[in-house]
């Protein structure tokens, strides 16, 4: 199904900032939906057309559907769309019409027109309508809290028609919770409480507030009750900053062991502060999971740090014993051990100040690659450079990866350059230098370059170099050495994936790997 920009901008005439202004309304109207008891769609108008397209819809959380079938991407027009025709056109919120039927469920039908308010805050143009429809198959006489619930939400659809709600949304904010289930508070314009939820009358009791909220002055209240000084007095200056018409970040009250989450809204339809909505959570459970993770995360962390440590250990061990050792081919095996040890070193390093099993690998990279040039046993002075970006990877495929391209960066810069007395292959890499009347012939510049791209959740790495290419006797399949055999095991085996090596387009030879970016169950 696709989504609300794709549809938003195939079939309408809506503008960036419009489609930004109904993500934030979609993003938050499961409070309109659960306060209203109803259905909520998002029509736009389609461009060039007398019809209009749902391009999201949300159901209560309160109550009954009124559409079994999801009516996302559904086109109507005609006599069917003659209360949208009047909420878009007339900007007004429509509620004039009789009960109609899905199927054998009677829903009553209203349209509440979404405007956008200009930069200088100004009652913009009507963008799109939201459909509110009510299952009328369980109707019956309103309950004291349905009563409340119903009038904050023609409070609220009145704001959507006068641009005001959403209100922005404060960074770090991703969600609309709490949710009008985990209580609700309703306040005057002076602040006093005149309806509390059950449940929010259980968080408050769980604070330590035993009387009832009604009349009571709510930021007075969360002054008194927080145990931080500091914290009670943010939150008393949330309310009354709702109260203002100013929509305050949630805020979070500790009191005698538990913890309350808070969100407060102002309500000013038609521009006019008569209250506000503070809706309220009990997070004690959810944070005392959390604690119990920040600590359970601190010992990963330390976990990694060690074996880094280890690994460090074992490098310096090596490195030690290959200084002592007088035979050549076991001094270089025993330093290619070193470089292989410190390469996994390098991502638990990075592990142990990450706060999951994830690792920016980019910078992994980039430090892998500097250091296979100093450390390589060559003559030759060898750039290396990284095009695209690897992103955030797994720690299980971090691991396995640095190692096969630790040594696939080995082999480009000690086997792909011949000696400084020898000549590369004539491919350009480098303008020709004019010396008075004489063009001299272009320099060739030894370098490694390290590609990556992800795509459908596959990443795609290609280590290419511009050295003297693959020997024609070579063997990718078949081949002895160690550095290759290693690489093959850790990306079909460890991996999962595929590598290639091949000639380079113009000279030089390429690795290629594929690496699929979910992990296979066993």
């Amino acid at each position: 199904m696709s989504t609300l920009r794709d549809l938003a901008e195939e079939h309408t005439r809506l503008r960036p900032a419009d489609i930004d202004h109904l993500h934030r309304l979609a993003g938050d109207w499961q409070l309109l939906s659960d306060l209203s008891f109803a259905d909520l769609l998002l029509w736009v108008p389609v461009n060039g057309e007398d019809s209009f397209l749902c391009a999201a819809q949300v159901r209560p959380t309160t109550a009954p559907t009124a559409y079994q079938d999801d009516q996302v991407g559904r086109f109507v027009g005609g006599p069917e769309v003659a209360h949208l025709d009047v909420a878009y056109g007339q900007g007004r919120i429509w509620r004039e019409g009789d009960p109609v039927w899905y199927g054998d469920v009677p829903a009553r039908h209203e349209a509440i027109p979404v405007r956008l308010r200009t930069a200088d805050g100004e009652s913009g143009e009507v963008i799109a309508v939201v459909g509110r429809d009510t299952n009328l198959s369980t109707a019956r006489t309103p309950s004291q809290l349905e009563l409340n619930y119903l009038t904050t939400a023609d409070d609220l659809a009145q704001m959507i028609a006068d641009g005001t709600f959403p209100p922005p949304r404060h960074p770090g904010e991703t969600t609309s919770a709490p949710r009008v289930g985990d209580g609700l508070v309703r306040l005057d314009a002076s602040g006093k409480v005149t309806y509390a939820s059950p449940n929010a009358q259980s968080a408050y009791r769980r604070l330590g507030y035993a009387a009832h909220l009604v009349g009571e002055d709510l930021a007075a209240l969360h002054r008194r009750l927080a145990g931080d000084p500091l914290e009670g007095t943010d939150a008393a200056n949330g309310i009354l900053a709702a109260l203002r018409g100013e929509p305050p970040p949630r805020r979070e009250i500790d009191a005698r062991g538990a913890t309350m989450l808070t969100r407060a809204l102002p309500l000013m339809p038609a521009g006019v502060p008569i209250g506000a909505l503070v809706l309220v959570r009990d997070i004690t459970e959810v944070r005392r999971r959390d604690r119990a993770l920040i600590t359970k995360d601190a010992t990963i962390r330390e976990i990694h740090h060690r074996v880094k440590n280890n690994l460090q250990t074992v490098a310096a061990l090596l490195r030690l014993q290959a200084r002592r050792v007088g035979i050549p081919e076991a001094r270089v095996a025993l330093e290619e051990s070193v470089r292989r040890v410190a390469s996994i070193a390098l991502v638990h390093e990075t592990l142990s100040m990450s706060s999951d099993e994830a690792v920016e690998f980019d910078g992994i990279v980039d430090r892998v690659a500097s250091a296979a040039t100093e450390v390589a046993a060559t003559e030759v002075s060898v750039g290396m450079r990284r095009e695209g970006s690897f992103g955030v990877l797994p720690a299980e495929i971090a691991t396995s990866l640095v190692m096969a391209l630790n040594e696939l960066l080995l082999n480009a810069v000690e086997h792909g350059f011949p000696p400084a007395d020898e000549d590369l292959p004539a491919q350009v890499v480098a303008e020709p230098v004019v010396a008075g009347s004489v063009v001299a012939e272009p320099a060739v510049v030894p370098e490694v370059v390290v590609s990556a791209h992800r795509s459908r959740r596959m990443l795609h790495v290609t280590v290419a170099d511009n050295g003297r290419g693959l020997p024609p006797d070579f063997d990718a399949d078949g081949g002895r050495k160690l550095g290759l055999q290693i690489v093959r095991a850790l990306v079909t085996g460890e991996l999962r994936g595929s590598i290639e090596l091949r000639p380079g387009a113009t000279g030089g030879t390429e690795a290629l790997l594929t690496v699929p970016l979910t992990r296979a169950t066993s």
